[in-house]
């Protein structure tokens, strides 16, 4: 038996599955959000410190051991956030990540706000996505309407335009009886004297 069969040099390399776009999206923007969450818990650490060392004048800093990750996102709202990153198109999470961190730099917030402030994102991210289907949904709608114009379409309607009609008798009324109607241009309605 050869040394080859116990190692698996001679396979060839497996691929990497494919995977749908729409994971990778969200274990990209959960892994920024748990990149955000450690460092905000490193930075709501460092300044614990600083107000400890400002109250008592002595640092102990050194003494104290932190745990890798004190603060976890309960299951049920990491779970809405992952259901609210499938929301968001691969072209959008670059842009997401980067108006997370731009906000994460603004406001440098507490541990507990940064899971918020995350969801606010996605929202805003989610918004404008639908706003921008609605609006090609719409452009689509109007340009696969049919294009005849209003000129060419005829207008049916129930009740019969007749501006002449009126119940002061006028000259101008009893000398238009007396001439032979003529035919208008096919671009004129026709308005009949209806009595």
């Amino acid at each position: 038996m050869s040394l080859a069969s116990w190692f698996r040099w001679n396979e060839p390399p497996s691929r990497i599955s494919q995977r749908n776009p729409t994971e990778m999206v969200v274990e990209t923007l959960m892994m920024e959000l748990n990149w955000q969450t450690k460092q905000a818990e490193k930075q709501q650490r460092e300044r614990e410190n600083e107000y400890r060392k400002i109250k008592t004048g002595v640092d102990y800093g050194w003494l104290v051991s932190y745990p890798k990750q004190s603060y976890d996102i309960s299951p049920g709202e990491r779970l809405q956030l992952e259901d609210m990153c499938t929301k968001i198109h691969p072209s959008y999470c670059g842009p997401v990540i980067l108006r997370f961190r731009q906000l994460i730099a603004e406001y440098e917030p507490e541990v507990q706000e940064v899971s918020r402030l995350f969801r606010s994102v996605l929202q805003e991210a989610a918004d404008k996505i639908k706003e921008e289907e609605d609006a090609k949904k719409l452009a689509r709608q109007w340009n696969t309407k049919n294009k005849t114009s209003l000129s060419l379409t005829t207008f049916k309607s129930r009740s019969r335009i007749s501006p002449f009609i009126s119940d002061i008798k006028t000259i101008s009324e009893d000398v238009e009886r007396g001439t032979q109607a003529t035919r208008r241009v096919w671009s004129m309605p026709e308005f009949q004297n209806a009595k």
